[in-house]
């Protein structure tokens, strides 16, 4: 319990002038403060249609005051709602009331804080409240909503307390050094950690989907120059934000377009044409679409239909890095007639100019950034730290597992608590101070 003896008050929501504002008070004073402001008696989770006074008695407004009595709320203390008309000067002045009756105003994320230091949440759902806000469309809504609701977390504290048997039935083992392990049940425990490996790896290649779902696919366009690639990303924008000419070498400097494509978030990055030589701003700018593939997750590599093997040969170096890729042959309605076009599995033909084959290209990058999975269902939101500590926890894991077969035994103890802690992370469950301030420092005021 966070034991807080001090009341916040924040506007919680607002939908402009004739829409429904919220004042929302938590703390150890809420109820106090906020009767004194309607001037009556508010019962638990009942709605009172009430007046909402300032300091002289002269009604600033109308609505609705409701309370929930600790714990029963959403932070776990005592919190009431004052819904009132979405004027913002309305607003101010009824959260200006409120602190002159003993509230503060919250810090950014402050009730999800409380709510998670009073354990009504835990430390993914708490980020899942933020998610949901911040989605901009119905998958990443449902996503977030989904780790809301625990299904990430679940999974996370299900493996993490296998992890604790194993180091428990581990460290009771110690103590009987002088026998064989697999007198001790040694079989079986290698076959429960080998489980509960596999059930990191799953979960992890889904956390890095959900981090994907969230945060977008970081998408580099590569390719020598004049292949098309500003074409390719106007037509993915679906409008002219790159200069196209027929020079090459046009596109010198780096330039980012956010997209959303069937419902997936797209981080575009055009660079410039990948060559031998070059003046000294187009060498910078090579320099700079280097950097940018370093920290890309995807290569869309695009060659010129017409000759795509010296393209190849141009790029092969400089993407060899980046940890996908997709090979576009550009300029296809410029293939002379006959020609067979070079396409594969890994390979799409289109045309930036005319619009053949864009569909599939969008299909292509909705996978990538889905893991190939159509149907997101099952899909819950994760953040980069989420994929970063499920990362230590199977490398530590994956250690205990080699420990374990040399019967090493309190080496893999270690190796089993750092696997726990790491999952410990993600919940909030093992979480440096520190961690907790940045994470609830990015929220939005009255969350």
């Amino acid at each position: 319990m966070s034991g807080s003896t001090d009341t916040i008050v924040a506007i919680a929501t607002a939908a402009g002038a004739g829409g429904v504002g919220i004042v929302r008070l938590s703390g150890p004073q809420s109820r106090t403060i906020a009767e004194a402001v309607v001037g009556q008696r508010l019962p638990p989770r009942r709605a009172r249609y009430a007046q909402f006074h300032d300091e002289h008695g002269d009604t600033l407004d109308d609505g609705i005051a409701l309370y929930f009595a600790a714990p029963a709320s959403y932070t776990g203390e005592d919190v009431v709602e004052l819904q009132a008309h979405g004027s913002p000067v309305v607003l101010q002045q009824l959260v200006a009331r409120c602190c002159g009756l003993g509230a503060r105003h919250a810090r950014p994320g402050e009730f999800s804080e409380r709510a998670f230091l009073n354990g009504k949440l835990d430390l993914a759902q708490a980020e899942a409240v933020a998610d949901l806000i911040a989605a901009s469309d119905i998958h990443a809504a449902r996503a977030a909503r989904r780790a809301l609701d625990g299904v990430f977390s679940q999974r996370v504290d299900a493996i993490a307390d296998e992890l604790l048997a194993l180091r428990v039935h581990i460290e009771a083992a110690i103590d009987f050094a002088d026998e064989p392990l697999d007198t001790l049940g040694g079989a079986a425990l290698r076959a429960r950690l080998a489980d509960a490996v596999q059930a990191m790896d799953r979960l992890a290649s889904e956390a890095e989907r959900g981090q994907k779902l969230r945060d977008g696919l970081h998408a580099v366009i590569v390719g020598p120059p004049n292949a098309g690639k500003s074409s390719l990303l106007n037509a993915l924008a679906g409008s002219d934000r790159a200069i196209v000419t027929p020079i090459a070498g046009t596109t010198r400097d780096l330039l980012r377009e956010a997209v959303r494509i069937d419902g997936v978030e797209l981080l575009l990055v055009d660079t410039a044409g990948l060559h031998e030589g070059g003046d000294a701003i187009e060498r910078e700018g090579m320099r700079r679409a280097h950097d940018e593939m370093q920290r890309a997750d995807l290569a869309i590599v695009v060659l010129d239909a017409r000759d795509p093997e010296s393209g190849r040969r141009a790029v092969a170096e400089a993407i060899a890095g980046v940890p996908r890729q997709l090979w576009l042959h550009n300029k296809a309605d410029l293939l002379e007639p006959g020609v067979a076009p070079v396409e594969g599995d890994d390979v799409l033909r289109v045309s930036a100019r005319t619009g053949e084959g864009l569909q599939r290209l969008h299909a292509a990058l909705r996978a990538q950034a889905t893991g190939g999975q159509t149907n997101l269902a099952g899909a819950f939101t994760a953040r980069a730290r989420h994929v970063e500590a499920l990362r230590r926890a199977r490398l530590a894991a994956g250690l205990a597992q080699q420990e374990l077969a040399a019967e090493t035994l309190d080496l893999a103890a270690e190796q089993l608590r750092r696997a726990h802690e790491a999952l410990g992370e993600i919940t909030g469950r093992i979480t440096p101070d520190e961690l907790l301030g940045h994470i609830f420092s990015s929220f939005c005021i009255g969350k």
